[in-house]
């Protein structure tokens, strides 16, 4: 089941996706790390250099190529495939004329500011909703209420998610210890290995853009994707199947990458991480433990209507919120490889969302431009920060599509983003998604 709905979805182990060593000079990137400080480096390139490992996604697409004219457009036409230029002549895969300092310097500087009573006070009030919405369905118990609270108690699971993704950014609060237990005890009642998937995390936002080193939603290569029987690739672009890959992805990554976020030796972890790797794994057994105990207290039937429906529903809201922060943009994004990436580059392919109602009660993880590039910036200054980042980003910033209360309207970019974004060219340094039409 893995393989057919995680990037790459293969019904068999798929090849390793990297030919080549990873950019730079240590032959095992793998093993290579940045601190999450290295986010708020002035260079644009700051994650190929020092600890850090190059993390990227793969994606093409099949519009025209670039049109010569410009200065420079010879040299960049030898390293684009299937690149775009809009009919306002903007050429979103060109270089920004803009540098990373040039965008931080018109955050204003209380944004950068964490309130750890602020951020407990999020923590105190989803956790108050979730406890809430169980005792009243369990009160109630009866089948026209039910459907409204999984919709309801997944989006909370959802909300607790993203308040551990801020400890794990330490965008929670400045006190490391602090961030350790709440982002354990939000995450491990998700069932969640906090630790395992903070590191992993950490790896796709350092090589956001990149074609091969991406951690999460990395497309497929067209070897790769020709190398796939056709009811593996109907599955892997056929909803629901996509939107359930979570759980799956914690415990054996995607295909062609090894190891699992459970394993203190897992490819995905350097040796003086194998201790909060194994703390984390503990604390998510401790959690299953749990739920096995209340399934004898109030039955197995009971325990799924209360828990295990609403945590499909997170795993729903989870694969789509992040798959959209990455896909589905009316214009082709551009992804990179080689000489071609660097942090700014790869973090301007990232895309926000408005959310209606929801942005709110899951902490405005929609914004997401700003959140890629200074993941260090607490989530309620997000939307601050954006605006006033505007005007440096320019065309390179894409404004989100306003929502009504719910957020309907993306059920459809998520199907058209399906039907479209199949794989990348295995050459070029710039790619765009490109669609096999047979698929269809």
């Amino acid at each position: 089941m893995a393989s057919w709905v995680l990037s790459g979805c293969g019904l068999k182990p798929l090849p390793r996706i990297y030919p080549m060593p990873r950019t730079g000079s240590n032959p095992n990137p793998s093993k290579l790390r940045i601190s999450t400080a290295d986010f708020s480096s002035d260079s644009s390139s700051l994650c190929s250099v020092g600890r850090g490992r190059n993390w990227g996604l793969n994606v093409s697409a099949p519009l025209r190529f670039q049109e010569v004219g410009e200065e420079g457009n010879e040299e960049r036409e030898s390293e684009v495939v299937n690149g775009f230029v809009g009919g306002d002549g903007f050429d979103p895969g060109a270089p920004p004329p803009f540098k990373l300092a040039d965008i931080r310097a018109a955050i204003p500087k209380h944004c950068w500011v964490k309130n750890p009573w602020k951020s407990m006070s999020y923590v105190v009030r989803d956790v108050a909703v979730v406890f809430g919405l169980a005792a009243a369905a369990a009160y109630l118990n009866n089948w026209a209420a039910w459907p409204l609270y999984w919709f309801a108690q997944g989006t909370m699971f959802w909300a607790l998610f993203v308040l551990g993704h801020d400890c794990g950014h330490g965008s929670f609060s400045n006190d490391p210890k602090l961030n350790s237990v709440a982002g354990h005890l939000l995450h491990s009642s998700i069932l969640v290995p906090y630790h395992g998937w903070r590191i992993s995390h950490r790896t796709h936002h350092q090589n956001h853009g990149h074609v091969e080193n991406d951690e999460s939603w990395h497309p497929l290569s067209e070897k790769i994707y020709k190398q796939l029987d056709f009811v593996t690739k109907k599955l892997r672009f056929t909803l629901p199947f996509p939107m359930l890959a979570y759980p799956i992805y914690l415990w054996s990554r995607s295909p062609g990458k090894k190891g699992s976020h459970f394993h203190p030796d897992s490819d995905l972890f350097v040796p003086n991480e194998r201790k909060d790797v194994i703390t984390s794994t503990v604390c998510w057994t401790a959690m299953v433990a749990i739920l096995a105990g209340l399934s004898f207290v109030m039955g197995p039937l009971q325990l799924l209507k209360l828990y295990g429906i609403p945590y499909f529903g997170f795993v729903a809201w989870l694969d789509l919120v992040t798959y959209l922060h990455h896909h589905g943009h009316e214009d082709k994004l551009p992804w990179y490889r080689g000489k071609e990436w660097s942090y700014l580059r790869g973090g301007l392919t990232t895309l926000d969302r408005d959310y209606g109602w929801i942005n709110n009660i899951h902490h405005d993880i929609g914004t997401h431009v700003i959140h890629h590039l200074f993941p260090q910036i607490p989530h309620y200054h997000l939307i601050e920060a954006t605006e006033a980042a505007k005007p440096v980003l320019g065309k390179y910033y894409k404004e989100p599509q306003k929502s009504g209360p719910l957020p309907l309207y993306l059920l459809g970019v998520l199907a058209k983003s399906m039907k479209k974004d199949h794989y990348v060219s295995d050459t070029g340094d710039i790619v765009y998604y490109q669609t096999d039409p047979k698929l269809n």
